[in-house]
């Protein structure tokens, strides 16, 4: 007894770990587990689970102490590692019922409620796994509802987009046809105006055209009236020059 006890001492902490036995890791898992010690119930599972990776207890009870932490999505992994190693009909069942609650955690709930049926295959019974299979499908229904709504409100939006758009479009086009018009306008406006200015230049051209063959007109008249005023004084003098006297002649 003496020698057992001396070798006992002499031991390490480390060769006595090593002695230890997945069992006795799972058991101080659950201790802490069962003290809300989660973080060091998942180091001992997994303790256990380094001496034997196949041992179904510690899969299943690590999946628990992930989910208890919150960390649902290694958890699930767990349950299904979990469901899928054993052959024990009411423990697969329970693994498949942990496995769907963590995948309701995750929002995964067609997953969630596909589970929950798998596990009431195996125990129709459980009242557990009916309340929260019902629970999963009107979560799934409640969000189906909501994803309908939401389409719903998107649609109207989108809609009430579009035709705010094709009213801005309606509303520029309206306004490129009012500016464009209101060029077109001025445009015509210089136009005509240039057009004005032309023609009375043109008038004024031909109004001085027009007055200067007045002037000359005037001018050929009045050279003719000149001519025959001069014509009539050439007459008159003509008239007044006396006849010719006969001289007779003195002998």
């Amino acid at each position: 007894m003496k020698i057992a006890i001396v070798v006992l001492l002499l031991l390490t902490p480390d060769l006595v770990a090593e002695a230890q036995s997945e069992r006795s890791f799972i058991r101080e898992g659950n201790r802490s587990y069962k003290e809300n010690k989660f973080t060091d119930a998942e180091v001992n599972y997994r303790k256990a689970l380094e001496k034997n990776k196949d041992l179904h207890q510690g899969i299943f009870d690590l999946g628990d102490a992930l989910y208890k932490q919150g960390r649902f999505g290694e958890a699930v992994e767990q349950y299904s590692s979990a469901a899928a190693r054993t052959t024990d009909t009411p423990v697969k069942a329970q693994a498949l019922h942990n496995l769907g609650n963590g995948l309701l955690k995750e929002q995964k709930l067609r997953e969630s409620i596909s589970a929950y049926k798998e596990a009431l295959k195996l125990n129709p019974k459980d009242a557990d796994t009916k309340y929260n299979l019902e629970y999963a499908k009107a979560l799934l229904k409640r969000q189906e509802q909501q994803q309908q709504q939401n389409q719903k409100k998107d649609q109207k939006k989108d809609d009430k987009q579009k035709k705010d758009q094709q009213n801005k479009d309606q509303e520029k086009k309206e306004q490129q046809k009012q500016d464009q018009d209101k060029q077109d306008q001025q445009k015509k406006e210089e136009q005509n105006q240039q057009e004005k200015e032309k023609q009375a230049q043109q008038d004024q051209k031909q109004a001085q055209q027009k007055k200067q063959q007045i002037s000359k007109e005037d001018a050929a008249r009045i050279l003719e009236a000149l001519n025959n005023e001069e014509k009539n004084i050439q007459k008159k003098l003509h008239k007044k020059v006396p006849a010719r006297v006969k001289v007779e002649k003195d002998w």
